[in-house]
């Protein structure tokens, strides 16, 4: 039986406040950028782009950035990877870089990022926001700096996170099995 923890009033309240986080932190984002880690967390990333916007920020740097190959995990599917676009021009170099992502589970989908964006220049700092932060599950010793929900889950929970762009609604789940 699935569980709702986030509905769309408190998924809207979590996506202002993590919004008011990143002014705070880093003021006019002159020196800062947005980076959507594909495929899910452009989702998110794209409605924190979006308020940002609509708060003024006009001169946001914002890309999409592709992980599938640099992941340690890439050679061990059973299905054929297919990469999606990178969408990052401009260089990251001595920038404050923030990565998006809709989950932290393992850790390896951040730890993969930090390998894709070195591609775009070396950054004077790397921040991670995601929407859920499952704290139980790591692989790695990563941990978010700007968190919608903490959940303690177990191994074979699954955190489903539907966005109305594609599912036609703002919703996230607690599933008890994938």
């Amino acid at each position: 039986m699935n569980r709702t923890i986030l509905e769309p009033p408190r998924l809207n309240l979590t996506l202002d406040r993590i919004c008011h986080e990143l002014i705070e932190n880093h003021g006019d984002f002159s020196d800062s950028c947005l980076v959507g880690l594909q495929p899910r967390g452009i989702f998110f990333a794209d409605r924190i782009y979006k308020r940002l916007v609509e708060l003024g920020f006009t001169d946001l740097k914002y890309g999409k950035l592709d992980v599938t190959f640099h992941r340690d995990d890439f050679r061990r599917r059973d299905t054929i990877l297919v990469p999606h676009p990178n969408e990052m021009n401009f260089v990251v170099e001595q920038r404050k870089v923030i990565f998006v992502d809709d989950v932290l589970y393992s850790g390896r989908t951040v730890n993969a990022a930090l390998n894709a964006i070195q591609h775009y220049g070396r950054p004077a700092k790397v921040e991670l926001a995601v929407l859920i932060n499952r704290r139980f599950n790591r692989d790695l010793p990563i941990d978010p700096d700007y968190v919608g929900l903490d959940v303690d889950t177990l191994d074979k929970a699954y955190v489903k996170v539907e966005w109305q762009a594609v599912h036609g609604q703002d919703i996230v789940y607690l599933m008890p099995e994938k």
